[in-house]
């Protein structure tokens, strides 16, 4: 088995290679076939998701997966329409390889000159999300990445039929790599491809704590992404109340168990209307959970961890202590008070008067996301096709040696083109 998943991978680096050639517009026609085929095959992929929610009942049932897996899971007519619409915007925007970062001339006829390229080969792991197949897959595509993706077990069959209409896309669209994108699907694959640092360039998980966690630790391949979503709002004594309570209701109650989900809520001892603000709350379903006992708390569910603070300074070390750096908002009507928090708090996503739940690369803009990074690295919050690059330096010249340089007879002047 490890023979074979090494084969595999070594074909998807191969086809990476070709990849990082291929033009915009057959990028972008191989785009377009991958939504016109998941559009005219929609019955089909809705058949085979309710095959797999009816088997993940039984998961649930046996504590095998949790709630909020279960609600991922599910596809309807708008995640479809999300979907298609996803893949067609990733057509509309601008190819990210290729980009000019710099061009500078060290020393005449000596140019350097900084260049975007894609990153290679990507490793997705995700659970339930089978739409993320659709969303990654287009990502790769217009940034010349090639993709191993493993879904989870409660999503096998959507995962098969969504990879198989989009393989019979790609097959249409002449000059496209076979093997640039392939799908596993076993607990040993996860395995074996946590062991592919020669061939796999960039792991990107996509789940909860566990799964983040054992990846991490279980790779020597760079891992993107985010272990927790623990993302709070803070109701300053300034906030307005209809804004206040809106954006909270719609920050856990849209959609409970997306990561983006708000879990804690702090509030200024001094805002006035504190007792409506928590009554509105549960009256949207929501219960308040007032001594959680872990700030670390993900519920995934209609619950808020929910504490009362004296100053904004407290709210932000509170928030800074606690928050997985993931998405972080602030009520108020101050300005003051707003600019002091997007610029102390640190997190990926900073807020002033809107729901957290805007944390989605889609809502961005960037068509799609293969996921959000807390990490501080080249890519952090919602990771689109920017992220999914990286860059190469060149040089052209004309047969200069650093030794003349390091003598003094020639000198750099480090002119920008």
């Amino acid at each position: 088995m490890e023979d074979n998943f090494t084969k595999l991978a070594y074909n998807v680096k191969a086809a990476s290679k070709k990849m990082a050639v291929l033009s915009s517009e057959l990028k972008n026609q191989a785009l377009k076939n991958i939504a016109e085929n998941i559009s005219a095959n929609k019955d089909k992929i809705f058949e085979a998701n309710r095959q797999d929610l009816e088997d993940a009942k039984t998961l649930v049932d046996r504590g095998e997966i949790t709630t909020s897996t279960f609600n991922r899971l599910k596809l309807d007519e708008n995640k479809m329409r999300d979907m298609v619409q996803g893949v067609n915007d990733i057509v509309r925007l601008e190819d990210p390889i290729g980009k000019i970062l710099l061009k500078r001339e060290l020393d005449e006829g000596l140019v350097l000159t900084k260049t975007s390229c894609p990153i290679g080969v990507l490793g997705i792991i995700f659970e339930a999300r089978p739409d993320v197949i659709a969303q990654i897959s287009a990502l790769a595509i217009k940034s010349s990445n090639a993709v191993i993706l493993k879904g989870g077990k409660e999503s096998v069959n959507t995962n098969k039929m969504i990879m198989s209409v989009i393989q019979e896309a790609l097959k249409k669209t002449k000059g496209f790599p076979e093997d640039a994108l392939v799908q596993v699907f076993t607990r040993d694959d996860v395995a074996q491809m946590l062991k592919q640092d020669k061939y796999i360039d960039l792991i990107i998980p996509r789940g909860g704590n566990k799964l983040v966690k054992f990846i991490k630790e279980n790779t020597k391949i760079p891992v993107l992404g985010h272990a927790d979503g623990i993302c709070h709002i803070f109701v300053d004594e300034t906030a307005d109340f209809e804004k206040a309570k809106n954006i909270i209701i719609d920050a856990k109650t849209q959609y409970p168990s997306a990561c983006n989900s708000v879990e804690t809520v702090l509030i200024h001892k001094d805002f006035p209307q504190k007792d409506e603000l928590i009554l509105s709350l549960k009256e949207a379903g929501i219960e308040i959970i007032l001594t959680p006992g872990n700030w670390h708390k993900e519920y995934g569910e209609k619950k808020l961890s929910l504490k009362y603070v004296s100053s904004l300074e407290e709210a932000i070390e509170h928030i800074n202590e606690y928050s997985s750096g993931h998405t972080e908002s602030i009520i108020t009507e101050k300005d003051e008070n707003a600019k002091i928090f997007m610029n102390m708090v640190d997190s990926a996503g900073v807020y002033h008067n809107v729901s957290t739940r805007f944390a989605d690369g889609f809502r961005y803009g960037f068509g799609a996301e293969v996921g959000i990074s807390t990490n501080k690295t080249h890519a952090r919050g919602p990771v689109g096709l920017d992220g999914l690059t990286i860059y190469k330096y060149t040089i052209e010249g004309n047969g200069q040696i650093v030794k003349d340089y390091a003598e003094g007879l020639k000198s750099f002047h480090h002119r920008d083109l």
